[in-house]
């Protein structure tokens, strides 16, 4: 049993806090929703009041987090986790940053003698749910092998990508590919409405064909196909299209650093930053069909969460 903690408890935070749990590990965390606080608690967990009582008798810290200025401010900002980290200690931060971000916390860590790792997950919110997942690690080696038979309580396996800053560029790929498959099949689905073929009858053809693919498979963007699809459920529950948007912008930033030409996910970013500000930021992605349709209209934007 490890004693861990946990800042982070949002769609994909909270169940990996659970599996944790169910794996027999001592669970301290933080958010600042109280419902998440408050389901930690009914899953055995013990709900802080503030990061430093988090971080304080942790032997792993691992931090979920929506983007990069909230990683860089949990960990750096005054009463963050550097601050009351010590070099015993190790920090783990599976949200999807950005490689300079990744790189900056590294040196950060590194500044004050304390081992941190960037490892990303890949599997979205019903790989959470399912303890599915695959982390991506870069950094220290040595780290990353003491933390492994923790992280595979959460998931699969874990992927050894090499140096600092690698977890985040092999994930950045990764999601780059997932944003654009995403928008082709909802665009496929568009089509397929407007030549008046049945939703279902295209999703049989496709889900067993070459169109393939979690996005369709897993994650369906036409409502009323899949059940436990976040579009069967008015886009809720899954990974916002903010998110997505700001996912794809990090690819085109790493892809303008490296000189790599991605006219395509330009493409996708463009649209998924659209749909965004056209209120549909906190829905999941795959509401990008409705966008394209034109109907956002009749689904009800929500906070976010």
């Amino acid at each position: 049993m490890k004693r861990i903690g946990f800042i982070g408890l949002g769609v994909m935070g909270r169940p990996m806090a659970r599996h944790l749990l169910k794996a027999g590990h001592a669970v301290c965390g933080y958010d600042v929703s109280k419902e998440a606080l408050a389901d930690l608690a009914a899953a055995g967990g013990t709900p802080a009041t503030s990061i430093e009582v988090v971080v304080r008798g942790a032997e792993i810290v691992f931090t979920m987090l929506p983007a990069a200025p909230h990683a860089i401010e949990v960990y750096e900002g005054a009463g963050g986790i550097f601050e009351a980290g010590t070099p015993d200690q190790i920090f783990v931060d599976c949200s999807t940053l950005g490689i300079q971000a990744a790189l900056q916390l590294h040196a950060s860590a590194a500044a004050r003698g304390l081992r941190f790792a960037d490892i990303p997950v890949t599997g979205a919110s019903p790989a959470a749910a399912a303890g599915t997942l695959v982390f991506i690690a870069g950094g220290d080696k040595a780290t990353v092998d003491e933390v492994e038979p923790v992280l595979v309580a959460m998931g699969t396996k874990c992927v050894y990508a090499g140096a600092a800053g690698n977890g985040q560029a092999v994930k950045i790929c990764n999601n780059m590919a997932a944003g654009v498959i995403k928008a082709a099949i909802c665009e496929a689905f568009v089509l397929a409405d407007k030549l008046g073929i049945d939703a279902k009858t295209f999703f049989e053809v496709a889900s067993q064909g070459s169109a393939q693919s979690f996005a369709l498979n897993v994650l369906c963007p036409h409502p009323g196909i899949l059940p436990n699809a976040p579009s069967s459920r008015g886009y809720e529950g899954g990974f916002a299209t903010r998110l997505m948007h700001k996912d794809m912008l990090l690819a085109c930033e790493a892809a303008a650093g490296a000189g790599a030409v991605i006219p395509v996910t330009n493409l996708a970013a463009r649209l998924f930053g659209e749909c965004a500000a056209s209120g549909m930021a906190n829905l999941d992605n795959a509401v990008l069909y409705q966008y394209l349709l034109g109907r956002t209209s009749d689904i009800e934007p929500r906070a976010a969460a």
